[in-house]
């Protein structure tokens, strides 16, 4: 469809103009990778290793074009250099350590949220000053008032170490075993409630007014006083009806939020030590690790370009207009 290649289009041109930035940005700013680490290792290298750490990071005396094209084609093989912070060992081991867990807990606690606040702004939009809507709602919207790291630290406070309910920091315990199993799984899962219900605290009041006050816009619409007047299913005009159409705007944020999901919630991660990208990043920046920011750069914008990508497809599906447009 037209439409599709359009945006497949735009989105192959965001992803060559990040890919360009990416190279251009840690060249134009002073110093290189290769004086980084040889400070770092000050005694143990001799200053002549200098060289060799420059090609081994692609600081050459090679024209740009050269060394972009050489970049160009690391990227594409999965090879995004060296990390200095962690150095010897590959930026890509070392971004999938942290993207496995960041996955895993912000991934999980944005669909838990969507989910959720989705099912209680339809519920809220039908049952218009119900229980639901008088009081949950508004609950839910002051606690999204508040960042994640205030959310996060009061439950620490009072589930992890007042009450001693809760793991107050990390992904698993030390005394165990990464290994698929149901002991590892089981702990991992425990380890994740604290963090996990502060980003689903602070995030699920905004998705509950999006879907109640889009909902309530798609419930004076004419085709729903059409079924209604034609004796459909009250639970029929309520999903298929009116909560297909209103879900659009909620759709469109989603896949934004889920792109970004690879970002880490950083504020979060370090609150409760938590192993994930948004905590490599933090390392990255402080420690001037040019590669690793690369990389995690290239993998954040090709995750929300993705995501979009997966939302226009969405689209179609859910909205049958677009198809018309887009044929």
């Amino acid at each position: 469809m037209k439409f599709l290649s359009r945006r497949l289009l735009f989105y192959l041109l965001a992803a060559w103009v990040s890919l360009t930035i990416n190279f251009f940005l840690p060249r134009l700013m002073p110093g290189d990778p290769a004086s980084i680490v040889l400070a770092r290792f000050r005694g143990q290298l001799q200053p002549e290793a200098l060289e060799a750490l420059r090609q081994t990071f692609g600081f050459t005396d090679e024209s740009l074009l050269v060394q972009y094209g050489r970049y160009l084609l690391s990227i594409f093989s999965g090879d995004f250099g060296i990390s200095t912070s962690y150095f010897p060992s590959p930026v890509a081991d070392v971004m999938l350590q942290g993207l496995v867990w960041t996955v895993l807990l912000a991934g999980t606690s944005v669909l838990i949220s969507f989910t959720l606040g989705s099912l209680i702004g339809i519920w809220t939009a039908w049952y218009r000053g119900g229980f639901v809507d008088r009081y949950v709602t508004p609950s839910l919207v002051f606690l999204g008032s508040f960042p994640y790291f205030w959310m996060a630290m009061i439950l620490v406070y009072y589930f992890g170490f007042k009450w001693s309910l809760l793991p107050a920091a990390h992904a698993y315990s030390p005394n165990i075993q990464p290994a698929f199993s149901w002991a590892f799984t089981t702990d991992v899962v425990i380890h994740m409630i604290l963090p996990g219900s502060s980003i689903v605290l602070a995030t699920i009041g905004g998705w509950v007014l999006n879907m109640r006050n889009a909902m309530i816009s798609t419930l004076n619409s004419e085709y729903i006083n059409l079924a209604q007047a034609k004796g459909l299913p009250e639970k029929a005009i309520m999903l298929r009806y009116a909560a297909r159409n209103a879900m659009l705007p909620n759709i469109t944020s989603f896949g934004m939020a889920l792109g970004y999901v690879l970002a880490g919630s950083l504020l979060t991660e370090i609150v409760f030590s938590y192993p994930g990208q948004g905590y490599l990043l933090l390392q990255a920046v402080k420690t001037q690790d040019f590669p690793l920011m690369q990389g995690i750069f290239f993998i954040i914008t090709i995750a929300v370009l993705l995501a979009n990508w997966i939302v226009d497809l969405a689209y179609l599906w859910l909205d049958p207009r677009t198809r018309g447009v887009s044929s």
